[in-house]
């Protein structure tokens, strides 16, 4: 049973030292994303649908499921 609490106490040091290296590497900047904004402006933009259109298809949609019942 003794081996167990060890094992647990090591585990908890081992999950301590892997924590503590992710936010010393969040720190010094390590998943700094540096390459995509450079080539970000080489994308077009989305297309933003029109509100209008959208509202037109769907009542025209429901106006044909009432006439087909």
């Amino acid at each position: 049973m003794s081996i167990i609490y060890m094992l647990l106490a090591i585990s908890v040091v081992v999950a301590l030292i892997f924590f503590v290296a992710f936010i010393f590497s969040v720190k010094k900047g390590q998943y700094d994303d540096t390459y995509t904004p450079s080539v970000r402006m080489l994308f077009d933009d989305e297309i933003v649908k029109d509100k209008a259109t959208d509202t037109t298809k769907i009542k025209e949609s429901t106006l044909l499921k009432d006439q087909s019942i």
